[in-house]
């Protein structure tokens, strides 16, 4: 007896993000994009699944998170450290941004995460 390999089909899954908090649509996209929610899951291989987070423009963030939240990154050179507030990066770059990182935040940082990453499509 063989054990067969069934190829998934490409699915959609959809986020409303309507007065929801950051973290807890973040957890279901992340949860979704791992595959999870799919009977053909498998921890080696990322699935086709197409995670839209809809209204995220619509989601739940109090003034005191947005100023007090901190994003830093490091340019690779001496005193290069640089930090950005999470009201600066919603003006610079948007709130499609703020939550592409904290998804990202939540995907294991292996081989799969770039490619489970492009799944992820926030929609103001």
């Amino acid at each position: 007896m063989t054990t067969r390999i069934t190829k998934p089909e490409a699915t959609t899954y959809t986020i409303d993000a309507t007065d929801r908090t950051l973290g807890r649509v973040a957890s279901e996209a992340a949860h979704a994009l791992l595959g999870k929610r799919s009977v053909h899951f498998t921890k080696n291989i990322a699935l086709p699944m197409t995670v839209i987070v809809e209204n995220a423009a619509k989601l739940h963030l109090p003034t005191t998170r947005t100023k007090s939240k901190i994003y830093t990154r490091y340019t690779g050179f001496p005193g290069g450290l640089r930090e950005m507030s999470m009201e600066e990066m919603i003006t610079k770059k948007g709130i499609e941004e703020v939550v592409k990182k904290t998804v990202d935040g939540m995907i294991p940082r292996n081989r799969l995460r770039a490619p489970r990453m492009k799944n992820l499509v926030v929609k103001a």
